[in-house]
This record gives structure tokens, sequence and C-alpha cells, in this order.
């Protein structure tokens, strides 16, 4: 699995209707408080975002769902990919690990399905379950 790989199946991502985008991004605020909390109570976060990157992932919870409400409006795979990877390897070079991105991506469903509408839910989640399985392929693309 490469780069390729990453476009093929990402282009098979579905764009959530408006009424969909509309809920996720009433809901941003509610889900970004989620999130940083959830995140933030974990036991082992330290071990997986490194000690005193507290700050950035809170950030990296912001631009995530300021992106992904971008990627939502305007389904374009290339830039879901290259935006992926970029952070992948941005956050890997400060002490983030791979496991962060599967906890932190299983997280949102947490915080979605206590926030979103269950119709909501089921057009947005396969992004996110795209970017989980993928996870050891952006992984491996950030350390090249």
């Amino acid at each position: 699995m490469d780069l390729n790989h990453l476009m093929e199946t990402a282009q098979q991502l579905k764009q959530p209707n408006a009424e969909t985008v509309a809920e996720y991004s009433r809901q941003k605020d509610h889900l970004l408080s989620e999130i940083n909390r959830l995140m933030s109570e974990r036991e082992d976060i330290e071990t997986m975002i490194g000690k005193g990157n507290h700050a950035m992932m809170r950030d990296n919870h912001h631009n995530h769902i300021q992106f992904m409400e971008s990627v939502f409006l305007l389904t374009k795979p290339e830039v879901l990919v290259e935006t992926v990877t970029w952070v992948f390897k941005v956050y890997r070079s400060r002490g983030f690990l791979p496991t962060y991105w599967a906890a932190q991506l299983s997280s949102w469903k947490t915080v979605m399905e206590s926030a979103l509408s269950s119709k909501a839910l089921a057009e947005i989640w396969p992004f996110y379950q795209w970017m989980i399985v993928n996870t050891p392929v952006f992984s491996k693309l950030s350390e090249q």
C-alpha cells in the first residue's frame, strides 16, 4: 500500500450532503471541546504525543475539525491524501506516535455519536474509517 492506494481509496469516499455538513458545522465547537476533553483525560496521552505537546494536540484537533469541514463541503481526494500525509510528517517529527492517530480518530466517533444525528454520522464516519484503516500507510509515508 502506498500513495496510489490512498488516492484510489479516497476517491471512493462519498461527499456528505449539504444538510449533514451544516449539522457538522453547527456542532464544531462542541465536538472540539469534547475531543480535547476526552483525549486530555487519557492516562497514556503523553506517551502518544510526547511530554509538553498538549497545546500542539489541541491545535491539531482545531485544525482537524476545520479541515474536515472543508473536505465535507468539497471532497477532493488529492487534497485529503496530501494534507493527512503532511500532518503525519509534521506531528511525527514533533514526537507524536501513530498510536495517537488511532486513539484520536476513534475518539471522534465517540464525540460525534453524542452530537450528530445517525444520518449525519453515517455520511461522515466513512472518512474517519478511511483514515483509521490507512494509519499504517500514513505512518510509513511519514517516515520517508
